[in-house]
């Protein structure tokens, strides 16, 4: 059944009340004859700020929908954009509850014909299965875009048990998105929810850092816990660029109905994504709404449960604005059953297939992992992993022979060892890496694990100094193709700086033994293919300052201190339909010295601006972290300024107990 596409309108400030009395404030695009002929609702539900955060995003998605039948709804989280109240955390039973109101409310009106669907990527996607594992009558089906089933283990906060940078970064982002104000056109008490705001706001890096264990904090939330709660048909969608990858085969493996796609791309809807090649995710996703929405048969059932793309094997770089390769069907379970694998030894200095020993001692200096990138590649900057020679130098490695012929890898790479470690607290970083025949090192993938929780990390356990152990690491999943002639790496290193928090004294791992796992495609289900991306119109602004990204590394001659600087200038752009102006700008600064762990530093710095009539407004929004061996340290500040002068001041500081950390 083909779609008529409809006349549609928009509303800017849809109001829902809230049984409590809170005001949330929707953007909603509908089609204008909704009230005769009603329609299901596809809710997008995030406190990013629809007002002036992901207008981009929306505008290319929301109205696609919208003309062929549905009901688009962004809605705007309580205390963030121009909602009412306050945000006390991420994912709060508070959100949910909401979000479960809003399905409801919206399943109730008289232009919905009572169907829901969710979509959203990251805190969006996040959220959408975790309403769903709730069961809201109405909801039907949910399409979920770079997300994650497990909280504590694959999220921006922890993984592996290790403490990642992002938790101060994604933490300090959090202060200066929730401390903006509404917009003074449709809030006439808007400077008074901005004070609220201003006064109220937590700063979640103090929340997050006490918990340090995978404890009840975590488990809620984390649909892994029971996917059977999931009653909704779910859609889940990733990239290989992408912090957010492994939950797509958990969720096809653990769902009934579930289906995937992987490609090479960053944070990003894949209609718009970085690398190149794009899909018609539109069309993709309007097969599933119209499926489980509408009930028309579109044919989703009978897709691969998996399609993921394998990346060609190419020149690292920081930056790609496309990635060759090739798309192949999966069924469930193909990426974790291990039905097709190889397995290498760690020996002497060699990836073999003979049985060896490794008998090796790795020691890294404490600013090993400069060539990481950004943890969550997002803002479209230099921030993939860089040439992985200079990390490779300061690691040890284990290089196979030249390949006899082209080796697709798809999957989750698993690295078992036999290792002891000359302290009780200490972290294990490891990198599959292609190498090419100049040398060039390319990071396919990576994982990390403190060692105090390869039993448990809802209970670690120190290590006992010199006793060896075997552990098992899983590294995340990937689809890259390493060509005849070139040689697969395993760099193992002691420290993984800016992306992890440094273990608290320099430590040093002997390997005796170890065996890597790689897996294969296994054999591929159907062809997959995809129609070429369309969107829908683009969001109209006037640019005032251009956007620009940096990332600086800098050795201070005198005192030895690395330093990574990023600059991320959004720039400033004006709406022209409601003339709103807004703009953004981050900093980020983390240093540490090589021979020293606990001279770690973070600090972060975001400066927002908001002008509209004559209104000018702005925040700064300042954090720092740091540590000693017993204890974490942070501070933050949060300013405000109306027409340049200031209205609002408040500074706060902590200290948090280290755990196993």
């Amino acid at each position: 059944m083909k779609n008529t596409l409809r006349e549609i309108e928009e509303q800017p400030d849809l109001g829902i009340a809230l049984s409590d009395g809170t005001r949330l404030s929707a953007r909603i695009w509908c089609p204008v004859d909704a009230l005769a002929d009603p329609v299901p609702v596809i809710l997008d539900y995030l406190p990013y700020r629809k007002r002036d955060g992901t207008c981009a995003r929306d505008a290319l998605t929301h109205p696609y929908f919208a003309e062929r039948g549905y009901a688009c709804l962004r809605v705007d989280m309580r205390g963030n954009g121009d909602s009412d109240g306050v945000m006390e955390d991420e994912y709060t039973q508070q959100e949910l509850d909401d979000a479960v109101e809003v399905i409801n409310w919206v399943a109730a009106q008289p232009w919905c014909c009572g169907t829901v669907g969710m979509m959203g990527i990251s805190w969006g996607g996040f959220n959408g299965l975790q309403v769903a594992a709730l069961a809201p009558t109405p909801l039907k089906a949910v399409i979920t875009l770079c997300s994650t089933v497990d909280r504590f283990a694959d999220d921006i906060h922890y993984k592996g048990g290790c403490l990642l940078n992002e938790n101060l970064g994604w933490g300090a982002t959090m202060w200066s998105y929730s401390s903006r104000a509404p917009d003074p056109d449709l809030r006439p008490n808007w400077r008074e929810m901005w004070l609220d705001r201003l006064e109220k706001e937590p700063f979640l890096p103090s929340v997050w850092l006490r918990h340090q264990r995978r404890d009840d904090y975590w488990r809620h939330g984390s649909v892994i816990e029971g996917y059977g709660r999931i009653k909704a048909k779910v859609l889940a969608v990733g990239g290989w660029g992408d912090a957010y990858k492994n939950a797509v085969p958990q969720l096809v493996d653990a769902l009934p109905g579930a289906k995937g796609i992987i490609g090479p791309w960053v944070h990003k809807y894949p209609h718009f994504a970085v690398p190149e090649p794009r899909i018609g995710f539109l069309q993709e996703a309007l097969r599933w709404w119209d499926r489980w929405l509408k009930g028309i048969d579109t044919n989703v059932e009978k897709d691969p449960d998996l399609r993921a793309y394998v990346m060609d094997g190419v020149r690292p770089a920081t930056w790609y604005a496309e990635r060759p390769g090739h798309w192949v069907g999966q069924a469930a379970g193909a990426l974790h059953d291990g039905r097709a694998h190889s397995t290498f030894w760690l020996g002497d200095d060699v990836l073999t297939a003979t049985f060896t020993s490794a008998n090796r001692t790795v020691a890294s200096p404490a600013h090993t992992g400069a060539q990481s990138g950004e943890y969550c590649a997002i803002w479209l900057g230099p921030e993939l992993p860089g040439d992985q020679r200079s990390d490779d130098a300061l690691s040890v490695c284990w290089t196979s022979a030249p390949l006899d012929a082209d080796t697709e890898i798809l999957g989750a790479p698993k690295l078992r060892l036999t290792l002891a470690c000359n302290q009780p607290q200490g972290q294990i970083a490891v990198r599959l890496n292609h190498v090419h025949p100049d040398g060039a090192s390319t990071r396919i993938t990576y994982g990390v694990l403190n060692l105090s929780h390869r039993k448990s990390a809802a209970h670690p356990e120190p290590m006992i100094p010199d006793l060896a152990e075997e552990i098992t690491l899983m590294l995340d999943h990937v689809g890259y193709t390493v060509p005849a002639g070139h040689r697969i790496r395993i760099a193992i290193s002691t420290a993984y700086w800016p992306l992890l928090w440094p273990s608290p004294s320099p430590t040093q791992l002997f390997i005796r033994q170890g065996t890597l796992t790689l897996p294969h495609p296994d054999i591929a289900v159907g062809q997959p293919s995809f129609a070429p991306p369309v969107a829908a119109r683009p969001w109209e602004t006037e640019s005032l300052r251009a956007e620009t990204h940096v990332r600086r590394q800098e050795v201070d001659q005198v005192t030895g201190i690395t330093s990574l600087i990023i600059e991320d200038d959004f720039g400033k752009v004006r709406d022209t339909e409601h003339g709103l102006i807004s703009g953004s700008i981050a900093r980020e600064h983390w240093q540490i010295h090589p021979d020293d762990p606990l001279s770690a530093k973070g600090t972060c710095h975001w400066t927002d601006e908001l002008e509209r009539d004559g209104i000018r407004l702005r925040t700064e929004a300042r954090c720092a972290m740091w540590s000693d061996a017993n204890s974490f340290y942070l501070s933050a500040r949060i300013e405000a300024f109306e027409n340049d002068a200031r209205i609002y001041d408040r500074s706060l500081t902590d200290q948090i107990p280290r755990d196993n950390m």
